[in-house]
């Protein structure tokens, strides 16, 4: 039977389940930039800097007085350096509500630390990269992480400094895959990260199937093949899972505990298959919408500093 006729065969819910979710974790989605640090009292610089195959990324350096420390920002699919306009059309589906970094970085430069926060390929204002392709959830971004450090080490003001990552989502998972397939870029500057719901892309294809009352096995065969068409990847190459155990450094994992869009025992696996001596995980309350575990540091931002200044 061919391809075509066997998606015609299936039910229209599952065909719009699937090519929702593949197209987004082929292309991702560009959003646009709100808010800037001025507006929160912070002086920055517009910065751009390679990825580690070439590709040119754009952000903002944050600088904080005299210090030695430095935060490096990795965010969300869909989400870039400033966050997520939710509350716009067209970007509405995840919520209907903004994502908004600035106070993340508020408090984190109220504590001493600089910042630099970047727009991943494919996202915000930085280049395309890969052909467009997002990959497997950070196979490809990865190499922007790398870069985000050889810029940082380069820089006069941050070359020495200790380093702290802050990666969400996509962003938690491009930096797992970094550290895995790019070990030697990270030395004994890299002191301690706070991966924020990072994911499996299983996760999202077999509780959204859940969710519409659909075959979990046959949503996720279908998808696999999907995805595999789209990208050349395979459902099962979209985890970190594998690859959480190159994890070694201090690492805090948040995750909305009741996230309607995924089943939370994979956060779980993933915890527990980092290697790190020091690690803790925070189950965000109160709330099923995954979004808003991207908002919780801005408004609790206690744990996050109080990590970052205990490791970094």
């Amino acid at each position: 039977m061919s391809s075509t006729n066997t998606e015609t065969n299936q039910p229209e819910a599952m065909q719009q389940l699937i090519e929702s979710y593949a197209q987004l974790f082929k292309n991702g989605q560009r959003s646009p930039i709100l808010r800037r640090p001025s507006e929160y009292g912070m002086a920055y610089e517009d910065i751009f800097f390679p990825s580690l195959d070439g590709t040119v990324l754009q952000g903002w350096f944050i600088p904080a007085p005299q210090s030695q420390k430095l935060i490096i920002a990795n965010h969300p699919m869909t989400c870039n350096r400033y966050g997520y306009p939710g509350h716009l059309d067209g970007y509405d589906g995840f919520g209907g509500f903004e994502v908004n970094f600035l106070p993340d970085y508020k408090a984190l430069h109220d504590a001493g630390f600089s910042i630099i926060a970047y727009d991943l390929r494919n996202h915000g204002i930085s280049a395309q990269g890969s052909g467009g392709v997002c990959g497997a959830l950070g196979y490809y971004e990865a190499r922007d992480v790398v870069g985000s450090l050889l810029y940082a080490r380069k820089r006069p003001e941050t070359k020495n400094n200790s380093i702290g990552l802050l990666s969400r989502c996509m962003g938690g998972n491009s930096t797992i895959h970094a550290m895995s397939h790019f070990p030697s870029y990270f030395g004994d500057d890299i002191k301690s990260m706070i991966l924020l719901q990072a994911v499996s892309g299983h996760a999202f294809v077999e509780q959204g199937a859940k969710n519409a009352g659909l075959d979990v096995e046959a949503t996720v065969t279908a998808f696999d093949k999907r995805i595999h068409d789209l990208t050349g990847f395979r459902l099962k190459e979209l985890t970190p899972i594998p690859l959480a155990r190159n994890v070694t450094v201090p690492t805090l994992v948040a995750q909305v505990r009741n996230d309607c869009l995924i089943d939370t025992k994979d956060t779980q696996e993933i915890f527990d298959a980092l290697s790190s001596s020091e690690k803790d995980i925070i189950w965000i309350e109160n709330s099923t919408r995954r979004f808003d575990g991207y908002n919780y540091f801005a408004k609790n931002p206690e744990r996050m500093v109080e990590w970052f200044t205990k490791f970094v």
